[in-house]
């Protein structure tokens, strides 16, 4: 290969972009330079932007990120989206490789009748606008409603149904937006219903998530006894895993055992109900569910509608059923897993381009899932250098040259950490972490780049 150090793009700057390029800074057969590139002007992807405000520890990780940023050759384009400012192709001409790391952007439909009237949201859209992102700011959640369906069994579910609960004292120390904090505080919401598919022992929040609805200052976990009988099925489960299932279905059941103790706010979880419609005239008015019941399928315990229905009174609702990933212009997509089609973080039909992370692998898993994807996908990239297979890039442009030739004003690492700086100050006097810009010009001027040519 010689001392030319091999140039790779990587497109998507959450876990699974730092990751990998952190895997490739790491290097010295061949010395690879990374140019990380992001469509927003802030790095860290859901760690910035999806991670629950009050869950400050899991930001930490972050740390490790201004560590590889640190490293000789690294660089960070944000407000840089391949398709608008920057083709694949243009990037397979400038670097010898491209990884794409971009996450699953949208959200799974649940495909019922009334699920887009005003007041049924995604997760991920309500999750965005309190965490501060500038695409999502202009969403208006109406809170003043007293009961609030959160749909899905997951930590995004739990999350969500969580942040609806948070005492003013809770939510000061975060960084949640100040408008979100203030709607969330005057909200009229006094309940918050989960409804999950299948039964306790299948549900897909962790412990630690489960077990912090139990002490939140205002609101109290409601748990129907009657919804941990189990099937067989489910007992089999339940004995065969030690880990997860078990811990959760103890406090479920430590739940479902405590008197009520008169906080101003319930967290519901139901199991075995599924949404088959929402319904309202203009805007969601309530939900009708349907009981299931758990059958084995193929070793697998899958939920069958029994019939039998109910309609819960609602002026909410959040959908949270998974995420998914999104196809990019010029790159191969598979649409009904929402991933880009690999073998090992290999592309399928597109040379010299590799994925990690969702966008690989599907949404599963939890932060540090995507350390070992990435080290995988960079361990194929890598032998593809030493075996000569990414001769691609004679090109001795830079992306610079390119997007300023385009007129793309990008923000580089620096014009992060100026935003990054302002944030924490402005943080400081109120005792949060920081303050977010959330507003695409705010963090364009304070990124260092003008808007205006």
């Amino acid at each position: 290969m010689g001392h030319q150090p091999l140039r790779v793009a990587v497109v998507g700057s959450g876990p699974a972009g730092f990751y990998a390029a952190d895997a490739l800074l790491k290097s010295d057969d061949p010395p690879v330079e990374v140019d990380l590139i992001d469509r927003l002007p802030t790095p860290w992807g859901l760690v910035r932007l999806g991670v629950a405000p009050d869950h400050e520890n899991i930001k930490a990780v972050s740390r490790a990120f201004e560590k590889t940023a640190a490293r000789p050759g690294f660089r960070f384009f944000g407000n840089v989206e391949v398709g608008s400012s920057v083709s694949h192709a243009e990037l397979a001409e400038l670097y010898d490789a491209v990884v794409y790391t971009v996450g699953a952007q949208t959200d799974r439909r649940l495909g019922i009748p009334g699920e887009d009237l005003p007041g049924s949201f995604a997760a991920t859209e309500f999750v965005a606008w309190y965490n501060g992102h500038p695409d999502f700011q202009d969403r208006e959640f109406d809170l003043s409603h007293e009961r609030a369906v959160v749909v899905g069994n997951g930590n995004v579910a739990i999350d969500c149904a969580r942040m609806l609960a948070l005492t003013p004292e809770e939510l000061a120390p975060t960084d949640t937006t100040h408008e979100a904090a203030d709607a969330i505080a005057r909200a009229g919401v006094r309940e918050i219903v989960m409804l999950g598919r299948r039964g306790p022992v299948q549900a897909a929040f962790t412990p630690p998530e489960l077990k912090e609805l139990g002490e939140l200052a205002g609101a109290e976990p409601v748990v129907d006894p009657a919804d941990l009988r189990l099937d067989a099925a489910s007992e089999a489960e339940l004995d065969a895993d030690r880990e997860r299932a078990r811990r959760n279905f103890e406090l479920l059941e430590e739940y479902a055992g405590r008197a009520p103790e008169g906080k101003p706010r319930r967290i519901v979880l139901r199991f075995l109900v599924s949404p088959v419609a929402i319904l309202g005239e203009d805007r969601v008015e309530a939900v009708e569910i349907v009981r299931n019941e758990l059958v084995a399928e193929g070793g697998r315990i899958v939920a069958r509608p029994t019939g039998e229905t109910e309609v819960v009174p609602a002026g909410i609702v959040l959908r949270s059923v998974g995420y998914k990933g999104v196809a990019l212009p010029g790159v191969p997509f598979d649409a009904r897993s929402g991933t880009i089609p690999n073998e090992g973080g290999r592309v399928a039909g597109a040379e010299r381009t590799y994925v990690a992370g969702w966008i690989k692998r599907g949404p599963s898993g939890v932060i540090g899932t995507n350390k070992k994807d990435a080290a995988e996908t960079v361990e194929l990239l890598l032998a593809d250098a030493r075996s000569g297979k990414l001769a691609g890039a004679s090109n001795s442009l830079l992306l610079t040259d390119l997007l300023e030739e385009k007129g793309v004003h990008f923000v580089e690492y620096a014009g992060w950490q100026v935003i990054d700086a302002a944030e924490r100050a402005a943080g400081e006097p109120l005792g949060r972490p920081r303050v977010k810009l959330t507003e695409w010009t705010k963090l364009l001027e304070t990124g260092g780049r003008r808007i205006t040519r």
